[in-house]
Parts: structure tokens; sequence; C-alpha cells
């Protein structure tokens, strides 16, 4: 089986500088698995990795995608499985539980509804509308999708609508049987520094001129409605740009919903997958998660 190993753990947690060390040390490239890093122009507000912080590593999955584009799960479970299908060895750095377990594992996801009509209900709907519905009939799902991704609760409440069953009760039926030799490496640290580190990165995305960076966007033709300002660090704007709240209010909303974020992301990794921790702020932890890498890489491999 193709070895990969997966960097991860929650947004600030140092994953970023940590994959990049580990592909200096085992001669790799670096998969991206974030949402939002593949949207072209959405740099500052992603945490997207500069040039200089890829210490000339190659970073796949990065800027392939304009923000009118949709990119789905699925997308990145086949862009993703096919580069690592190039390698013996391969490195996934980030991305939520959801997009690392439908690529490394045996995850068929219900036959793609996009193609079908939409029943005219549900299209009479608003937004808020929609996603009140998914969270009364499919709870689960509707804590995966934001309220404001339409498309994505149309296909949710599209599939019952075919199928008689929620989206989530398919997924959760698989078998989900990993398809490589996995080895994920979690970057942690005591709660209230991440959150602090959240805090601070919030801020110096601020400085290094967040809002010139959404302004940008607006008057490229983007909109909020698009998929690549969904994420966290720009659809939060919405409402200062609206005239409905200050700047200082868009920040400390980022702020929180990065913290609620993070927490999720805790949850998620410790239950649905098997995380080796370690403390990444601390030398000898890095130090030994690179040899304890370093062995699982060798075990039954050539290299």
């Amino acid at each position: 089986m193709k070895k990969v190993l997966v960097i991860a753990g929650p947004t600030a947690s140092g994953k970023t500088a940590f994959s990049v060390r580990a592909a200096e040390r085992f001669h790799s490239e670096i998969i991206s698995g974030d949402s939002i890093q593949v949207y072209r122009g959405l740099d500052i507000g992603s945490g997207k990795v500069t040039p200089q912080e890829t210490h000339g590593i190659v970073h796949h999955l990065i800027d392939i995608r304009d923000p009118q584009e949709p990119y789905s799960v699925a997308d990145f479970q086949a862009m993703a499985r096919e580069l690592i299908d190039r390698h013996d060895f391969s490195i996934i750095a980030g991305g939520t539980g959801l997009y690392l377990k439908a690529c490394l594992y045996d995850y068929v996801f219900p036959p793609d509804s996009s193609e079908e009509p939409v029943d005219p209900a549900l299209e009479q709907l608003s937004n808020e509308q929609l996603y009140a519905l998914l969270q009364q009939t499919d709870p689960v799902q509707a804590e995966k999708i934001h309220m404001n991704n339409r498309r994505r609760l149309l296909r949710s409440l599209t599939i019952q609508k075919r199928t008689g069953r929620t989206q989530s009760a398919q997924e959760a039926e698989q078998a989900h049987t990993p398809l490589y030799d996995i080895f994920i490496a979690g970057c942690t640290m005591p709660r209230e520094v991440l959150y602090e580190r959240i805090n601070r990165r919030v801020d110096s995305m601020f400085e290094a001129g967040l809002e010139a960076e959404v302004r940008g966007l607006l008057a490229a033709g983007v909109s909020f409605d698009d998929p690549g300002m969904q994420g966290i660090g720009y659809r939060e704007f919405r409402a200062y740009m609206a005239g409905a709240c200050t700047i200082d209010e868009v920040r400390e909303e980022i702020k929180k919903h990065s913290r609620q974020y993070a927490k999720r992301q805790y949850t998620w990794l410790n239950h649905q997958m098997p995380v080796h921790w370690f403390q990444v702020l601390d030398e000898k932890e890095q130090q030994r998660m690179l040899e304890e890498i370093a062995e699982w890489k060798e075990e039954n491999s050539n290299g």
C-alpha cells in the first residue's frame, strides 16, 4: 500500500511549517487539503502558504479554482488520489476531517444530484429556509454545510427527496476502510495557547491587508454568494460591506468563528481518525514525531 503522511490539527496550530519540515526531511511534495486555498486571490484570509514559507517544496491543489467555481469534497478526493497514485509516499497538509476521510478511506458519495432538476418547491426557499429544513431532517449533514452554500443545501435535500434517506445516513453506512498505509501526525498545544495564536493570526491578517483583499475581490466581480467566499475570514465581511457592522466587529467575528472551528476540528479528529498527537511548539516533540514518522515510513518499504 502506498504510504500517506497527513499533517492534521486545528487552524493556526503550525501545520504548514511542520509539513514543510517533514517534506524536506522525507524529500516529498505536499498536497494541500484546504478547501479555501484552492481559490485564486483568496490569500490572506485563507492563510495561504507564501512562496517564502514553502522553502521551495512543491505544493499541490493551491490556486486551482476561480472564486466563482465550486470545489467539493468529491473534487478533492479525486484530485488528491490522483496525486497520491504518482508516488510511493505522499504528504497531505491540513484539510477538514471530512476531506481527509473521503480521500484516504473507501468513501463513496451518494450519486451526484447536481444534474437532476431540483424540486421547484425547494427553489422557492431562501438559504435560511433551506438550512432550517436540512437542520430538521438531517442535522448531521447540516453541520457540514454553511447556510449560504445554496448549491450544497439543494443537493443534500435533493438526495433526500430522490432516495427517501438522508445523505448523512447513506454515508455513515459505508465501511470506510483505509486505501493507503496512513500515518496522521496531529499538531496540538494547550487550548488557551491555540486560541491566543488564532487571535494573533487574525490580527496579522488585518495588518496584512485583509479588508483590501476582500474589496479587491468584490471589485473584480466576486460576490459573497460565490463558493470561494464561504470560508471563515471572508463571509464575515458581508454585513460590514452592507453597512450593518463595524470593521472591529468583523475582526471579532472571524476570531470567534475560527476558535469554534478549531474546537470542531479537534472533536472530529479525535472521534473519526487515528491521530498521533504531539506538542508542535516543543522542538523535542517535533523531533520525536519526525523519528516516529521515519520508522513508520521504513516499515515494509524500500525507502
